[in-house]
């Protein structure tokens, strides 16, 4: 947030309007905005929240001139929390970003959120604090929001995403996803499927909408029915029900893609129990790829991809920005290979 000057421009808050709202002096302000002794909790608590509501942001010249880079930076995490301990991707992805800040001995926080609005929040806070030096943004949406804050608030940041970034001072690290998840799509097309499902994370993200265009995309060249994509949270729990909807259907699916290696383990459990032969009856396949998927039986075709030099470009790439004046553009990361194992075949 800016501060309406008399004459009409705007400009950034300061530890003055910080002061002043609240009626304290600006050391005091300074004091509780470091994390220094000699305030309360409770005047701390109150100037954090005031920070937050204007947008305080240290300006960079004092930040160089004070040494107080805090060589921190912020992920995070909107998912639900119990599937986070059981999916692969995220464990890589920090553990290439660790890896990726280690040459400058910067940290990573991450936060585990369960809404848009709790995220938007971390970011309004982390800036207001000065906790991060930047932050990585996972997960794009349509339009996001938090893309249009982090621009706001002067929060370097960097997505990483399926495209080159539309906003030139969030840049971000791609996979077309388009295009991964057509060659995905049109390897079932290729083994004579025509009834091809999709088992799906939330609609919100853009990977998810474009995952669902490229399978549409797919039985179109095909001259295949219309695929039918079920909507689900990544759990393991909504992949099963799904699946169990998906067997219920008078035109039950020949192949069926899951959105990740967890919630296609879960799929395989339940055809299974259905007695239906995986890939004699039904193929399967996964966008995410792990240890799991290859030790199951049968082994699950996959889509592999280095996730942990993913995190490690993305994090190079925002410390880049955060560490220079120049405009930093947007990177292709190395696209997965498609793993072809037991779990697929041709059509029945």
């Amino acid at each position: 947030m800016t501060i309406p000057t008399a004459s009409g421009p705007r400009r950034r808050a300061t530890l003055s309007d910080i002061a002043q709202r609240l009626g304290v002096s600006k050391a005091a302000v300074s004091f509780a905005l470091n994390d220094r002794p000699g305030v309360s909790a409770e005047l701390r608590e109150r100037v954090l929240a005031v920070a937050a509501e204007l947008h305080y942001r240290p300006n960079s010249a004092a930040l160089a001139l004070g040494g107080s880079r805090v060589d921190v930076i912020g992920l995070v995490l909107n998912r639900p929390a119990r599937t986070l301990g059981t999916e692969a991707f995220f464990p890589e992805l920090m553990a290439g970003i660790q890896a990726g800040l280690s040459a400058t001995h910067t940290g990573l926080q991450t936060l585990v959120v369960p809404s848009l609005a709790e995220e938007l929040d971390a970011y309004r806070v982390w800036q207001s604090t000065h906790r991060v030096d930047g932050v990585i943004l996972v997960d794009p949406r349509r339009d996001d929001e938090r893309v249009a804050l982090v621009e706001e608030l002067g929060l370097p940041a960097v997505q990483i995403g399926s495209h080159p970034s539309r906003q030139p001072g969030v840049p971000s690290v791609w996979i077309d996803d388009h295009a991964v998840a057509t060659r995905l799509f049109a390897e079932m097309f290729a083994l004579g499927h025509r009834c091809v499902a999709h088992v799906m994370g939330p609609l919100d993200f853009e990977h998810t909408e474009l995952r669902r265009r490229a399978l549409r995309d797919c039985a179109q060249r095909y001259d295949a029915p219309s695929p039918v994509s079920a909507e689900t949270d990544y759990s393991a729990e909504q992949s099963a029900a799904a699946t169990r909807e998906l067997l219920a259907r008078a035109e039950r699916p020949t192949a069926i893609v899951y959105d990740n290696d967890v919630m296609a383990l879960a799929g395989l459990r339940v055809l299974q129990e259905e007695g239906v032969a995986v890939p004699g009856d039904v193929s399967i396949a996964s966008f995410d790829d792990s240890v799991a998927m290859r030790l199951v039986r049968p082994s699950i075709t996959a889509l592999t991809r280095d996730t942990y030099a993913l995190g490690e470009l993305a994090a190079r790439t925002l410390m880049e920005l955060v560490g220079g004046d120049d405009a930093v553009e947007s990177v292709p990361a190395l696209p997965p290979t498609l793993s072809v194992r037991e779990s697929t075949a041709v059509a029945p």
